[in-house]
């Protein structure tokens, strides 16, 4: 044998050894940290896998199902992307139909918020033609189901933006801003947007000390008492009941105050829209809306995927149900086993959820491989830099290396995505579930991600 081919054969043996004793090592740092005192009973289901390749590096009870919480959002957004396509836009319009004002929803999550004043350009559009009496206003947002409330989600926080009703026709994210302020004479409450369709009931004290105050719904509709303490001004976000009402009573309000007369009650009903003068249309890019449902974890914008993308594969509305089926055929297509998960609703609200390390894995590896990644990778939260993760990883070693969405409630952490090794030559897909979560189970699935990074 040559001097050569026995210097190759060397060169490759060391290799060999190194990718071992790297792997040997990364292997032994993460069993160290799931075996931590702090972290006993806590479940966990992690996978590490090398992005180009798909070579597992590191498991743990990887095909154990657990709930994912906001990891959820992962499933349903590239479900949704893939099927919708990265041109899809969710489009509401507004017309005139028999001296009627017709708004027809298209399930955007994001109509009201970020400048998307879509009230006054209707109000606008009326005015331009000098339209000064209405015989009424309808309100269409049959492109999805009317069952609003996932049943699985928790009662006692349905007052909370996080957990606010999903309708056809969303608006300000389907919440009121409440403020308190301590006056002379009291304490005072104001609403915005300042509108009758939300009633309050004030039984907030005057505080010397810190403010603290809250809401809490009552029998009735729409009548919420808010309680707690102020110091001088405190405020909060609430979500309303009926969202596409409070888009027509806000409309309606709107309408009046401009000099537009409604001669009848404002109704709900499915429209046919092919005899409509449309007059105002809204239109909101689905990347905006994966933007906001993974980056910054917006629960809103993951259903109304969810929905829509049960509404266009099932030929049927938009639903709950539909939506559960359309993801459950997308992580088959994908081969991930049955066992390893179950499909309640699309942000992870719902404890029912299921979903494995390795079926997490699955999905980001194929958004990996596909032509959406780039445009995918910037919806997900940046390590050190913005979103959920905008306090973490922030170190010079960590920064800007970290690509993911949390999870978090009740007794769940966590954290899935993409991280780039510390000499910048691999990249690492990696899912980290756990159930039984405490207190320090956050910081050790934080320095799992950093000894992938480390180890990598």
């Amino acid at each position: 044998m040559s001097f050569i081919r026995i210097r190759c054969f060397a060169v490759l043996a060391l290799a060999f050894a190194q990718q071992w004793a790297c792997g040997s090592s990364l292997q032994n740092k993460i069993e160290q940290i799931i075996s931590r005192k702090d972290q006993k009973g806590v479940e966990y289901s992690v996978m590490v896998v090398e992005a180009q390749t798909g070579k597992c590096v590191f498991n743990y009870n990887p095909t154990t199902p657990l709930t994912p919480a906001s990891n959820m959002k992962l499933v349903t957004s590239f479900a949704a992307l893939k099927r919708l396509g990265i041109d899809y836009q969710f489009v509401t319009k507004a017309g005139l139909q028999d001296n009627k004002l017709v708004v027809i929803g298209g399930g955007d999550p994001l109509l009201g918020l970020a400048g998307k004043d879509f009230v006054r350009q209707i109000t606008e559009a009326l005015k331009a033609k000098a339209i000064e009496k209405l015989d009424g206003v309808i309100i269409d947002s049959s492109v999805f189901d009317d069952e609003r409330v996932q049943s699985n989600w928790p009662r006692e926080q349905l007052n909370r933006p996080y957990a606010c009703e999903i309708s056809g026709l969303n608006y300000n994210g389907n919440c009121i801003k409440i403020t308190a302020t301590n006056t002379a004479g009291g304490i005072k409450l104001a609403k915005e947007p300042d509108t009758a369709f939300l009633r309050l009931l004030n039984s907030v004290a005057i505080s010397k000390g810190q403010s603290a105050i809250g809401a809490n719904r009552t029998e009735q509709e729409n009548v919420i008492v808010i309680y707690g303490k102020c110091k001088n001004t405190d405020s909060f976000d609430v979500a309303i009941e009926r969202p596409s009402l409070f888009f027509g009573s806000l409309l309606s309000e709107n309408l009046n105050r401009a000099g537009i007369q409604i001669q009848n009650p404002l109704t709900e009903a499915s429209v046919e829209p092919k005899n409509m003068q449309v007059i105002a249309e809204s239109n909101t890019p689905i990347m905006e809306v994966m933007h906001n449902c993974n980056k910054d974890s917006l629960h809103i914008a993951a259903e109304c995927l969810f929905k829509m993308l049960g509404d266009k594969t099932s030929g049927k509305i938009g639903s709950w149900e539909t939506g559960r089926k359309a993801v459950e055929s997308y992580l088959t297509s994908l081969g991930a086993d049955k066992s390893e998960f179950y499909i309640d609703d699309g942000s992870g609200l719902s404890n029912v959820n299921k979903l494995s390390a390795d079926v997490l894995t699955k999905v980001l590896l194929d958004a990996y491989k596909s032509e959406f990644w780039p445009a995918f990778k910037q919806t997900l939260a940046v390590g050190g830099v913005d979103g959920t993760i905008k306090k973490q990883f922030y170190k010079g070693r960590y920064r800007n290396k970290v690509f993911a969405k949390t999870g978090y409630i009740n007794n769940v952490r966590a954290l899935s995505g993409v991280c780039v090794s510390a000499n910048k030559d691999r990249e690492y897909i990696f899912s980290i579930v756990t159930n039984n979560a405490n207190y320090p189970t956050k910081k050790a699935i934080f320095d799992i991600v950093e000894t992938i990074i480390d180890g990598g």
